[in-house]
């Protein structure tokens, strides 16, 4: 049986951010944002439309209806209007936000119009340590008292670890709709990436229950039988080409982040591989040819700290549909990456003068991204439109 989890629902006047006021700068003010290499100023291809202000978001999702659903550090999960204005509470999970603790990721089921299933991820403390959880719930849209109801525990990712870093906990649905898949980061212990036991380093492949997919590539070389890929460090996104081949982003040490194509049963390398090195300077040997690992398709020095991953397949910037979205964070940037099949080249890189955790695409094609909100700054929800 699933295990219920406890949360808070917030309902009515209490749990609305001052309805009818403004959540955020007076609609339609946009501002410049520092051009790419190479290009004037003014020359940017979108225009930066500044929507609303929050604390700590982690990850957008839209609705059908270009409502949004956002994660917020500390574990609420938001309900904003089509203009980000009016802003609604929909649940309080209890996660552990300490450090890169946080209510991570929320994607709707593939079936949401029917189910009103919300997928979502965060970090918890449990027995012996901390680690990732998958979680889903019922979105209850009853207009002004809007919540997200029978909330269960689908996954937790093993063993559960000291410290606070390297979550992951990315999720994105196969293209048909039957599988989950899921992302639980190396958690900063290096090894169980490599190891058949743990589920850390991981990409795994779920049934839409949280359980082991049938079929998964490595169960019998002795891996759990949930893992698709391994050998990955931070899995900071991970999403589906219109062709169906799955891309995976992730930060590396200090140098290498990498965008990598995911292929079944594949190793990507991690702790033994990377075009990256220690952060006490020790070297690690680079990705090379016939090393045994799976090299990425695009890696970058200096880093650019990823953080959410989208493939573009709007109307509004007919130019980059197929195309890689990341949110940069040390990096503060967007970064456009080109998709050509099994190929990656590295596109746009624009300055956003904040760290960018995330980056969606809209109903309408429109792309939105979310500051991280670092060091008690709020992380403004942006607007991206074509500049005309």
């Amino acid at each position: 049986m699933l295990r219920r989890i406890v949360f808070i629902a917030a309902l009515g006047a209490a749990s609305a951010c001052s309805a009818g006021t403004p959540a955020g700068p007076a609609p339609g003010a946009t501002e410049p944002v520092a051009p790419a290499a190479g290009e004037s100023p003014g020359k940017t291809p979108f225009v930066v439309t500044p929507m609303a202000d929050l604390d700590a978001p982690w990850a957008i999702e839209f609705l059908p209806d270009n409502r949004m659903l956002v994660t917020e550090k500390d574990g609420r999960l938001l309900l904003l209007s089509a203009d980000g204005r009016q802003i609604r509470t929909l649940a309080t999970i209890p996660v552990s936000s300490a450090g890169q603790g946080a209510l991570m990721d929320v994607v709707l089921a593939p079936d949401f119009a029917r189910s009103k299933r919300v997928y979502f991820s965060y970090s918890a403390a449990g027995d012996g340590g901390k680690g990732v959880v998958l979680a889903r719930g019922v979105l209850d849209e009853t207009p002004g008292a809007e919540r997200l109801r029978a909330i269960e525990t689908l996954y937790r990712a093993t063993p559960l670890v000291t410290g606070d870093g390297h979550f992951s906990g990315r999720i994105a649905f196969s293209p048909d709709g039957r599988h989950l898949f899921f992302t639980a980061g190396d958690r900063q212990k290096f090894t169980p990436a490599q190891d058949k036991a743990a589920s850390l380093g991981k990409v795994l492949r779920l049934t839409l229950d949280g359980q082991p997919a049938p079929g998964n590539p490595l169960t019998a070389q002795g891996f759990r039988p949930e893992v698709w890929s391994y050998g990955h460090r931070n899995l900071l996104g991970i999403a589906f080409d219109a062709q169906g081949k799955l891309w995976e982003q992730e930060m590396g040490p200090k140098g290498g982040d990498e965008l990598n194509l995911i292929l079944p049963g594949r190793n990507y390398g991690w702790p033994n591989a990377s075009n990256g090195s220690h952060y006490d300077g020790r070297d690690i040997p680079d990705h090379r040819a016939g090393d045994g690992y799976e090299a990425p398709r695009v890696w970058w020095n200096p880093v650019i700290s990823p953080g959410g991953l989208m493939i573009y397949s709007g109307r509004l910037f007919r130019q980059w549909r197929g195309d890689a979205f990341i949110g940069g964070l040390s990096s503060q940037a967007l970064v456009r990456v080109n998709l050509d099949g099994l190929t990656a080249t590295k596109g746009d890189q624009w300055s956003m003068g904040a760290r960018i955790r995330d980056v969606a695409e809209a109903p309408d094609g429109a792309i939105w991204v979310i500051e991280d909100g670092k060091d008690g700054s709020q992380g403004r929800l942006l607007k991206l439109t074509p500049r005309t």
